[in-house]
């Protein structure tokens, strides 16, 4: 099964458009995982398994494990999410975007040596250097468009004249650019941060049924309703909503994963009243 489909499988089967973002920080684990010397692995194994029911997928990024050199822990992870959750798809968020043979080695890096479903990445090198991603017909590409940190408009809403000679912000090109031409495997989707309900609504008039990843509920302060509002499809699906803080952290006491799957839980209910 390929991404896309293992996504809509999810999003009915689950009832859930909740991406749980799996990103360790040892200093915010519960005191009893002290002396683990598996600690990243172990706390992570236990918010997938009691966050599973509520997900439509899992999202680990790649730099909170590979600055406390855990790499063998992310693979682990993502091998345990396939075995015991069978049917989740799992999204490295990798942010990755490079030329000829570089880009091929990161392609290769996600899909064949960490086994994800997915990966995020920057398109701002040009089409070359997202080629070896977008010709993997079988896996997801997650491609950045309007983010959600401060400084996005930095560079993302600069106006451009397009081809049919008419003005409009950076992001939007990029979205008509990604649903018009890169798409040709409809393997691909977008990043829109849920800190900016007017551009999602944009964006989804835009690509029409292409997924969304929204990140930026919960702890970056994203309103839910205006995310659903603004960015679901018109069967009410169409959106992967990270969470990633708000869940992971919502105990550092013994009841870590419990207070997690409870969180995930509550998060997609807020998501589905909105629906």
């Amino acid at each position: 099964m390929n991404f896309m489909q293992a996504l809509r499988d999810r999003w009915s089967s689950a009832d859930s458009m909740v991406c749980v973002g799996l990103d360790p920080e040892p200093s915010k684990f519960p005191q009893r995982l002290a002396g683990d010397s598996d600690a990243i692995f172990n706390f992570c194994r236990a918010i997938v398994d009691t966050t599973a029911e509520y997900v439509c997928c899992f999202k680990p990024q790649i730099a909170h494990f590979a600055a406390l050199g855990a790499e063998d822990a992310l693979q682990r992870l993502i091998a345990h999410i396939h075995t015991a959750h069978c049917g989740i798809p799992v999204i490295l968020d990798a942010k990755r975007g490079d030329i000829g043979s570089t880009a091929q080695h990161y392609a290769a890096e996600a899909f064949d040596r960490y086994e994800a479903d997915a990966v995020t990445v920057n398109p701002y090198l040009g089409r070359d250097s997202l080629q070896p991603f977008l010709d993997r017909a079988d896996k997801g590409v997650i491609i950045l468009c309007r983010t959600s940190n401060a400084g996005a408009g930095d560079f993302q809403d600069l106006r451009i004249r397009g081809e049919d000679g008419s003005d409009r912000p950076l992001y939007e090109q990029v979205a008509r650019t990604i649903a018009g031409e890169w798409n040709g495997n409809g393997n691909c989707a977008l990043v829109v941060g849920a800190t900016w309900p007017r551009q999602l609504s944009d964006i989804r008039t835009i690509v029409g049924d292409m997924p969304i990843l929204v990140p930026g509920v919960g702890a970056q302060g994203g309103d839910v309703e205006a995310v659903v509002r603004n960015a679901r499809t018109a069967d009410g699906t169409g959106l992967v909503v990270s969470s990633s803080r708000a869940v992971l952290y919502a105990s550092n006491r013994d009841d870590f994963a419990e207070a997690a799957g409870n969180a995930a839980k509550d998060l997609r209910d807020e998501i589905n009243r909105h629906r």
